[in-house]
């Protein structure tokens, strides 16, 4: 797939919290994709910024520090191509969208889960590690794999 009528696709990652797996998502898509993404991230809920999630993102070399938690209906563009479901939760919960956005999933782990059953702050962050560098891969195939036909469709 190549950018519509020269414009750059336009991406929402949704999570439940917008706390970690769609900001990572947001961050990646960004620092990778920017040429041919416009992306924003929301939750259905707002869980606030992950402290981990900025800290393993900066090592990665992705600032998300600036990033803040935040609902759909606060974003500034609502006419999205895509919606790309980051989590199983939101998947199930995703809201209706106008127009002609295709609601797409692609879950991953959720880190904070993962990090509660670790012993070491260490560990932890091993945990949030493989849950970034699966979604840097992802994020790494886009924009043609969100026409996959393993992506399941709402």
């Amino acid at each position: 797939m190549s950018e519509k009528m020269g414009k750059k696709i336009k991406i929402l990652f949704l999570c439940t919290g917008n706390s970690c797996r769609s900001q990572m998502a947001e961050g990646w898509a960004k620092h990778l994709k920017n040429d041919v993404i416009e992306v924003w991230s929301a939750g259905i809920e707002k869980h606030g910024m992950n402290k981990r999630a900025i800290e393993v993102m900066a090592e990665a070399g992705v600032d998300i520090s600036g990033h803040h938690s935040k609902l759909i209906n606060e974003l500034p563009v609502q006419d999205f191509d895509y919606v790309v479901t980051v989590c199983d939760h939101a998947h199930e919960s995703c809201p209706l969208f106008p127009g002609t956005a295709k609601i797409i999933h692609k879950g991953f782990d959720d880190p904070p889960r993962l990090a509660a059953e670790t012993t070491t702050e260490e560990k932890a962050l091993e945990q949030y590690r493989l849950v970034r560098d699966a979604i840097r891969d992802f994020i790494m195939t886009l924009p043609e794999r969100l026409d996959a036909d393993d992506l399941k469709t709402k």
